[in-house]
């Protein structure tokens, strides 16, 4: 019922940002949005099903979609606002629905719902503006193999959260610009009875109201280099700091480190983030490993370093490394299908091509070797993933 009146209100924000725009003068509006069909499959876990005879809990075979559209307005010339509302694993989302104030390029205040500035991933998390079918470990979103058992990525893309952020950009000469944000919003949760790990459908499917009354806060801050006409390269860092339980006991801290160079067509693109969660151990029952105090903690790290390379104007080749390293205690679960160690770790290696029909349609192809250092309950730890896509944009 709460899920349903948000979307109510954000369709309802929309008409009336749409309906302002309309009596307003010189208004620029833009709707755009994107459309990707992915199948999924996965040989190597043939039969692989749960006690219910559902698709097991890590793995997929079958079609996902992921759609979005978004309306831009341009109020004046200081003031736009942005609404979009997404379909995918999450069900129905609110995206965005924010106001942006901006008095210079140097200065902006954002206030309403959107996702605040972390890494470079998140720029480009749309399915139309990556050439992959899967986004990158550390910003997964729930279509990783083993997903129930590591719990997604570090950081799953996109994070919508309610709150205010103010940056900017500033150009030093014609060949350096930084760009800065700084934020506070309502932050991850975790709204079960034991605190050992956030719970994103508690941050994303439920009523947008903080379980908390501490904001999690966050900066960005990145520097871009022209190095030629075509060429550039960029270097940023991230942080994020805030608690996931209702009494603000249990406290997260992410870290992140990006670099991107440009050399005329062909992009290489690096990211690295670290999760450290605190969790309530006060009661030792269901821990694979001893407890030792009442309030412990780990860390899960991710990288993923990726090469794009244009082989001609419809075409284009993707080469992808990434993974995640997890160290600490853990819940274990009866019906767990793969366990994991004090320390495990997952390395993928993707290939994948995109090819261009015309603009706006997309075909993107993949194949996805994954390693992991725990073996599952058939003393496996490789698997091998096919994707296939359509994606279209508007």
């Amino acid at each position: 019922m709460k899920r349903h009146l948000a979307m109510a209100l954000t369709i309802a924000l929309t008409a009336l940002i749409g309906l302002f725009a309309s009596r307003a003068r010189a208004v620029d509006r833009t709707f755009a949005g994107s459309a990707q069909l992915d199948y999924a499959f996965v040989p190597t876990q043939k039969g692989n099903v749960n006690h219910d005879g559902q698709v097991g809990e890590y793995g997929f075979d079958g079609f996902t979609l992921e759609a979005a559209g978004k309306l831009a307005v341009d109020v004046s010339d200081h003031v736009s606002a942005n609404v979009k509302l997404c379909f995918g694993c999450h069900g129905f989302e609110a995206d965005m629905a924010y106001v942006d104030y901006r008095p210079l390029d140097e200065f902006y205040i954002r206030a309403g719902r959107f996702s605040p500035s972390f890494g470079a991933f998140n720029l480009r998390h749309d399915v139309g503006n990556h050439k992959l079918s899967d986004k990158p470990l550390p910003y997964d979103m729930g279509r990783m193999l083993r997903m129930r058992t590591w719990n997604m990525g570090v950081l799953p893309s996109p994070f919508p959260d309610s709150g205010v952020q103010v940056g900017g950009l500033h150009w030093f000469g014609e060949s350096t610009q930084l760009d800065y944000a700084a934020y506070a919003v309502a932050g991850f949760r975790n709204n079960g009875e034991r605190m050992t790990d956030l719970n994103f459908a508690d941050s994303r499917a439920r009523y947008y109201v903080d379980n908390n009354a501490r904001p999690t806060v966050g900066a960005h801050l990145a520097i871009t280099q022209k190095l030629g006409s075509l060429s550039d390269f960029t270097l940023g860092g991230s942080a994020m700091y805030g608690t996931y339980d209702i009494n603000n006991d249990y406290a997260y801290g992410i870290l992140g480190g990006e670099l991107t160079v440009r050399i005329k067509r062909t992009a290489l693109r690096m990211e690295y983030l670290v999760r450290r969660t605190e969790f309530d151990s006060s009661n030792p029952d269901g821990f694979a490993f001893p407890v030792t105090r009442a309030k412990d903690s780990f860390l899960k790290h991710g990288a993923y370093i990726e090469l794009e390379q244009p082989l001609s104007p419809s075409v284009d080749l993707i080469a992808r490394v990434d993974g995640l390293y997890r160290i600490g205690n853990f819940l274990t679960e009866e019906d767990e299908l793969v366990p994991l160690a004090r320390k495990s770790s997952i390395v993928r290696y993707t290939l994948g091509g995109s090819y261009a029909f015309e603009r706006g349609f997309r075909l993107k192809v993949s194949t996805e070797f994954w390693q992991f250092s725990d073996k599952d309950e058939n003393g496996k730890n490789k698997d091998v993933s096919i994707h296939t896509a359509f994606v279209g944009t508007y």
